[in-house]
């Protein structure tokens, strides 16, 4: 199901306990602030968003992406961070956390992380070069909710010492979904003066919602649902970490375009890691007609294979 823009809302209370920190998305309405930011969702499977879409230009039909004056990625360092006190149970993390690990250091050249490459903007242009930094972990307990963007960039901020502006933090709590209809989002701000991208993830262990039914690449059902949003987050911190870069008229990214929607084979990582992962839209290859459909039947979706 395409994801969709939806508008979140400053609020105060985190901003006053937290001075350095500059929101770029935040909160739900009933923390409303006189300031909207926006986040970037991706949806759980049966849930139609379209009212969070914004208004499609009434001449434009073309499903393509378009510029809108931001920046992209050329290069990215990722620091996964994981919070929540059942990180520090083997029984919970299971293959989640080396799982994750082993998907951040060797999608950097992979053939499906090249499928953003098309997208450039005047800073440059969005390349493979991935870099995994490091792990951080946070036994504290995490928020109960995925609603607010506010204490994940305060998350960030407290653990990283030297946030990086090409740096994408994705932060991994250790509750589940329960009744919130997205597995996924991904935004960005400031800690001090240094921008800064980064995600939120649920647990996502026993979730059908959130799960690509990934039958045979051995990995356990709650790191390949992780492993597929954190593919769609990280393409779509590449070609739009701002949230004011590459999107379509109704405000879907590339990753948003093609969600649920995957090619016939598992994906190869270097070191021949191998993941069920969803497409990507191109531009290109819509044109060409060579993608291969989303879930509206639009040819435009591409994985590397």
């Amino acid at each position: 199901m395409k994801n969709r823009r939806i508008f979140l809302f400053a609020m105060v209370a985190a901003l006053m306990a937290l001075p350095s920190l500059t929101l770029f998305a935040d909160d739900d309405k009933d923390d409303q602030e006189d300031s909207r930011f926006s986040a970037e969702i991706f949806w759980a499977k049966g849930h139609d968003h379209d009212r969070h879409a914004r208004p499609r230009a009434a001449t434009d039909s073309s499903p393509n992406l378009s510029w809108h004056g931001g920046n992209i990625m050329s290069s990215v360092l990722v620091t996964p961070i994981f919070w929540g006190p059942n990180w520090g149970s083997a029984d919970f993390t299971n293959d989640k956390m080396t799982g994750l690990r082993t998907f951040y250091m060797d999608i950097g050249n992979s053939r499906y992380a090249h499928t953003s490459d098309e997208y450039t903007v005047a800073n440059g242009v969005v390349t493979d070069t991935i870099t995994y930094v490091q792990n951080f972990m946070d036994v504290s307990p995490a928020p109960s909710r995925g609603n607010r963007v506010s204490p994940i960039l305060a998350e960030v901020c407290k653990l990283i010492q030297s946030p990086s502006a090409n740096g994408y933090y994705p932060v991994y709590v250790d509750r589940p979904r329960g009744s919130a209809g997205f597995c996924a989002w991904h935004s960005a701000g400031y800690c001090g003066a240094t921008p800064v991208q980064f995600a939120f993830f649920f647990n996502l262990d026993g979730d059908p919602g959130c799960d690509p039914e990934d039958n045979s690449s051995g990995h356990s059902q709650g790191l390949a649902a992780l492993a597929n949003v954190s593919g769609h987050e990280l393409s779509e911190a590449l070609t739009d970490p701002r949230l004011n870069a590459w999107y379509d008229s109704a405000g879907a990214e590339n990753a948003d375009k093609c969600a649920w929607s995957f090619g016939p084979s598992l994906l190869s990582f270097s070191n021949n890691s191998k993941w069920k992962i969803q497409g990507n839209w191109s531009n290109k290859a819509f044109n060409a007609g060579t993608g291969y459909p989303n879930t509206r039947g639009q040819k435009g979706c591409i994985d590397g294979n």
